[in-house]
């Protein structure tokens, strides 16, 4: 593997023309470089829509698209349509055909029908014309859902710079008027069902007190983490691509250590566990120190979870001690509760949580600052970073926005082909909770900062640590896991040393590895004695 700024990549799919990602989502296609001009044309077939309803009616209800891919040149013929004499046909001379309503695209513009012509070839040809139609299963997008679609993304961003400037009462205004257009289009799918979640995240926003935006309890959002892990291909190559990075770190070591900041049922240590016990020469005695939120029951979760994976090293014949760590907040936890002995190989894993210390605490400092350092000073042999691939920690709101909203619509879309109606229910409700953070939130409710993998190398290689290639076999296993996927369109990149995983041409997870950079007798966190405080 390259080192280098050049990237390799394994795709399922082709990338996609350079157009327009949130548009997309709504069936048609529009150059991000077009947009302008395209929803200046839109604003003036809109105003001869209201002026002049009926002279338009004919159009609305017959104008169908079929993924168009020139939108503007599309309105413009119909702008040019209404400056031309419109037929008036009288009732009696109405065709009684009641698929006309259903007209293609191309047939506006057609002469008006003449019922004293003989339609029978005609009404074959149409009819076979349709099957094939049906037969391609070619989407279909209403002329009213295109111009619909346009709009909600054109007022959700007018809504959001309102909210930036303070212009409550606009805001409220807008959600209304956004309400309204989610009842033209399809709101089951592509942009209707984003920005129905962007609408609500910004209700909130507006009418719930900060920081009450959709937080749920640790056991909703454990649950909902299982299903987003199910319906899509992002949790797992964050546990393939970190447990293969730590599997070679332990090579030659006989005491290894995971301390896992987020141990989430622990799914991602079985496939360790059998790999170590699989390793030439023995398994290694393993150490598993998992980090959580408090049970709300009063049950001791983390203990169940070390109780099924020991039940599970021991069917393997590997060695192994468990430790939970229940802590609300990961800057709660301090070096010295982990036990790190001084004889083992130590592996921190962090998936998704480090940017949840990127708020500065006036009163403590900076969460993050402050556990690179003990990190640091516990002198790993690897630190295995991933993270959403995403600019979400930004001051201005509508920066802010514009950008969630694009990564988010591209993380909907590929959530479309999952099979699994339930997991994909739920792993949307996963989504939606990190977009009411994102949006309804400040200060310290706000946890949801993601930063992109430029920022982490940044902020890691000035905290002390340096990057480690994940090399050609985490490559390799996560190309392998984009084959459990039927679906074309995911692809996995490496990009100097790190790898991300997306849709399409847009990454959104990056994996990336690091080591610390040792200072003169660390004593941040280590015992001389084994730990026994096990199961």
């Amino acid at each position: 593997m390259s080192s280098s700024g050049s990237s390799s990549s394994s795709c399922a799919g082709d990338a996609r023309d350079q157009v327009d990602g949130l548009l997309a989502g709504a069936g048609y296609k529009v150059r991000s470089s077009e947009l302008r001009q395209v929803a200046q044309r839109l604003e003036r077939l809109e105003t001869v829509m209201v002026n002049a309803p009926l002279e338009i009616s004919h159009l609305a209800d017959d104008a169908v698209h079929h993924n168009p891919s020139d939108l503007a040149s599309w309105v413009d013929s119909l702008l040019s349509e209404l400056n031309q004499p419109v037929p008036i046909l009288g009732h009696a001379d109405l065709p009684e055909f009641s698929d006309l309503g259903y007209a293609a695209a191309a047939d506006i513009g057609r002469p008006p029908f003449n019922p004293t012509v003989d339609t029978s070839a005609w009404t074959e040809q149409r009819a076979a014309e349709e099957h094939s139609d049906i037969t391609q299963q070619l989407p279909v997008v209403t002329a009213m859902e295109e111009d619909s679609g346009i709009r909600l993304v054109h007022v959700l961003m007018t809504c959001a710079d309102s909210v930036q400037r303070g212009d409550f009462s606009l805001a409220a205004a807008l959600i209304d008027q956004m309400q309204g257009l989610l009842t033209h289009v399809n709101s089951g799918c592509g942009i209707g069902k984003v920005a129905g979640y962007f609408i609500d995240a910004l209700s909130r926003r507006l009418f719930t007190p900060q920081g009450a935006g959709l937080i749920g309890s640790a056991y909703e959002n454990e649950i909902l983490y299982h299903h987003f892990y199910e319906a899509c291909p992002y949790l797992k190559f964050a546990h393939f691509t970190a447990n293969q990075a730590i599997l070679e770190a332990f090579d030659g070591h006989d005491c290894v250590h995971v301390i896992d900041f987020n141990l989430m049922h622990g799914l991602q240590w079985p496939a360790l566990i059998q790999a170590l016990a699989l390793r030439s020469g023995g398994a290694p005695l393993v150490r598993l120190t998992g980090i959580g939120p408090p049970s709300p029951d009063g049950r001791d979760s983390l203990r169940e979870i070390g109780i099924r994976l020991a039940e599970l090293a021991k069917s393997l014949n590997v060695r192994f001690a468990f430790r939970g760590i229940a802590a609300s907040r990961l800057e709660d936890v301090k070096p010295w509760m982990l036990q790190v002995n001084p004889k083992e190989a130590v592996a921190v894993n962090s998936i998704m949580q480090l940017h949840r210390l990127l708020l500065p605490d006036p009163t403590r400092g900076s969460p993050i600052d402050t556990v690179l350092t003990w990190i640091r000073n516990l002198n790993p042999k690897i630190i295995t970073v991933v993270e959403q691939e995403a600019n979400h920690n930004q001051p201005e709101f509508l920066n802010r926005f514009t950008e969630a909203l694009h990564y988010y619509s591209t993380m909907f879309d590929s959530l479309e082909t999952c099979s699994a109606q339930r997991d994909k229910a739920l792993a949307e409700m996963y989504i939606q909770r990190e977009i009411c953070n994102v949006v309804c939130c400040e200060g310290l409710a706000r946890v949801e900062r993601h930063e992109p993998l430029g920022k982490w190398r940044a902020r890691l290689s000035g905290a002390g640590f340096r990057s480690l290639n994940l090399g050609s076999n985490a490559f390799k296993q996560a190309s392998m896991l984009l084959t459990l996927f039927s679906a074309d369109g995911y692809c996995v990149e490496e990009n100097e040393g790190c790898l991300t995983i997306g849709w399409h041409s847009r990454p959104l997870i990056a994996a990336s590895a690091w080591q610390a950079v040792p200072e003169p007798n660390p004593q941040c966190g280590l015992i001389n004695q084994p730990n026994n405080n096990v199961l």
